[in-house]
């Protein structure tokens, strides 16, 4: 572990973990017209929606995302050409696969995917949003406010915040993520970027502490 990996206590683990739930919507997932991979660095978005696709819950799926900070090495391509070639290989047909190659916020992704199947000719009344388990309910409010005439699912890779956390390799990283995405969540609505989400309180509460403890480098400022 290195200097900047350093490890938290039970406490900040508590605290995380509410937020962590917090952030999934735990929607029940059915039969929906598309889907939507929001590019990012977690392969295991591809992965989960190939499972989704195998498993008979859309017909097309969207890959989106171009290049970020933190996914330029890792996906050289861009994130939705790399989910796309992953998807590819987990047994998702080629011709079932839009691709949007240039998204490099939340709010593009929304937008340039819906875009990319008008010109296909494609309606959707119902969409499924699979992202990072931490950024559901983000996604979710995103969408909304930019399309609020279809109906938005979500569903991520199915981990415990533990296993996440393992998976991931530095916990302080995660911590700083799930932060910044709350704020987001909160902030974002008076910004006009997405609708509004009610924080329950220990869930706030979570938030400030882990902030005064410096989990802040993925805070956005002012």
């Amino acid at each position: 572990m290195s200097n900047d990996q350093r490890a938290i206590t039970e406490d900040q683990r508590r605290q995380a973990g509410l937020i962590w739930d917090y952030h999934q919507m735990r929607h029940e997932l059915r039969p929906v017209d598309v889907a939507i991979g929001l590019g990012c660095h977690d392969l295991g978005v591809a992965a989960h929606s190939a499972g989704l696709y195998r498993a008979g819950l859309f017909p097309t799926l969207v890959f989106t995302g171009g290049n970020s900070p933190t996914t330029a090495k890792v996906f050289p391509r861009g994130e939705a050409v790399h989910f796309r070639e992953h998807a590819i290989d987990l047994g998702v047909p080629s011709e079932a696969i839009l691709l949007e190659p240039g998204a490099t916020n939340t709010g593009q992704n929304i937008t340039l995917s819906r875009e990319i199947l008008t010109a296909a000719g494609i309606h959707p009344a119902t969409v499924l949003l699979v992202s990072k388990p931490y950024m559901e309910r983000r996604s979710f409010a995103t969408a909304r406010k930019l399309w609020p005439d279809v109906e938005i699912l979500c569903a991520s890779e199915p981990l415990e915040f533990d296993d996440y956390l393992k998976s991931i390799g530095d916990e302080k990283l995660v911590l700083d993520m799930l932060v910044g995405d709350l704020q987001r969540v909160i902030e974002y609505p008076k910004l006009g970027f997405a609708i509004e989400q009610e924080v329950p309180e220990d869930v706030y509460a979570a938030y400030e502490s882990l902030i005064r403890d410096g989990f802040t480098d993925r805070l956005i400022t002012s």
